[in-house]
């Protein structure tokens, strides 16, 4: 069973006289570093020379500097770039400028699981990995609360990075509610599969493909928007709560039934894991993440012409209009800034 921590696990002194740098300032980044400062951590942010996110950083109070600059300065690096940007950016403005004692921290194993970053083997090297969004990050630490977070050390050349990553996620409000122990690798692994096949790729198609059969059978496109993709975060939001079983619970019993007997019939067991399996293969073996950096030098032409077709798809058009045409569409929860 994995390990957990908790606020009485954490001892924020262990970051008392240390300076934490946060490279970038997007979703991420303006949560770690808003939270660490009310926690009474000393933060700077470093980003790049006339960036768009500089005079933000400003705004809200922060001395800001060029990457370079940051990592000279600070004895903890918490890089909170893209993942497909950061070993360039390593490269070029960390390593030169990292030395003995220092820290260099990440919200997620790609680059180390991958080895597109080998950092030396005199600093501490540890994971801080918030499981939300960046704005959900902020919001829930300014409520009292916190966002469960992921932790694991990679390099320990201080024998006290453990201490040093616990304090900082408690910083950020991860204490709050659960710190698991894990790997960079699994949590690599696990995290690009979860997005691929469930979270992201296998919701999206599921969502896709209920709002099609409907409409290509002659119902209104607003009823399958409602029906397939409206309510997805109503049920989500009940199985996070209380498990599956909850959401059984609160649903109607004809609802839970023809969970059971159609269920299957959409997504036949076996044959959705041996497809799982394939992509659990092509992320352990790394092709999935040789694919994604090619792509990236070669004008992500793939990623972007998929994006542009979404865009346009039926589903995004008429949940557009109907999202303006209802009381939710002011909620600031959508940290849209972050892309």
């Amino acid at each position: 069973m994995a390990k957990m921590y908790y606020e009485k696990d954490c001892d924020l002194s262990a970051l008392d006289g240390k300076t934490v740098a946060i490279i970038g300032y997007g979703s991420q980044g303006h949560a770690h570093a808003l939270n660490l400062r009310d926690s009474g951590c000393k933060v700077i942010v470093g980003l790049r020379k006339n960036g768009k996110s500089w005079p933000v950083a400003e705004r809200d109070g922060f001395e800001v500097m060029t990457v370079p600059e940051a990592t000279q300065k600070a004895d903890v690096i918490m890089i909170l770039i893209n993942d497909e940007n950061q070993a360039d950016m390593y490269k070029a403005d960390i390593a030169p400028y990292l030395s003995e004692g220092k820290a260099i921290a990440f919200a997620h194993g790609f680059n180390i699981r991958y080895q597109r970053i080998v950092p030396p083997a005199n600093v501490d090297v540890f994971m801080a990995a918030p499981k939300g969004p960046g704005h959900t990050v902020r919001s829930q630490y300014v409520a009292g609360k916190g966002v469960p977070c992921l932790i694991a050390v990679e390099q320990d050349a201080s024998g006290k990075c453990r201490d040093i990553a616990l304090a900082y996620i408690a910083g950020i409000g991860g204490a709050r509610a659960g710190i698991m122990e894990t790997t960079m690798h699994d949590e690599t692994e696990t995290d690009l599969f979860g997005e691929q096949t469930v979270l992201c790729g296998g919701v999206v198609d599921l969502m896709r493909c209920g709002f099609e059969v409907l409409v290509e059978a002659g119902y209104e496109p607003e009823n399958a928007y409602f029906e397939c993709i409206h309510e997805m975060k109503l049920i989500i939001d009940l199985i996070n709560k209380g498990g599956v079983a909850a959401m059984n619970y609160s649903i109607s019993d004809t609802a839970e039934y023809g969970e059971y007997v159609s269920g299957p019939r959409v997504i036949p067991h076996e044959e959705t894991k041996a497809r799982m399996r394939a992509v659990l293969s092509d992320i352990q073996d790394g092709s999935f993440a040789g694919r994604w950096i090619a792509e990236n030098k070669n004008g992500r032409t793939f990623f972007n012409s998929k994006r542009a077709a979404l865009a346009k798809h039926p589903m995004e058009v008429v949940g557009k209009r109907l999202r303006e045409q209802m009381l939710w569409k002011d909620d600031a929860d959508l940290d849209s800034a972050s892309k």
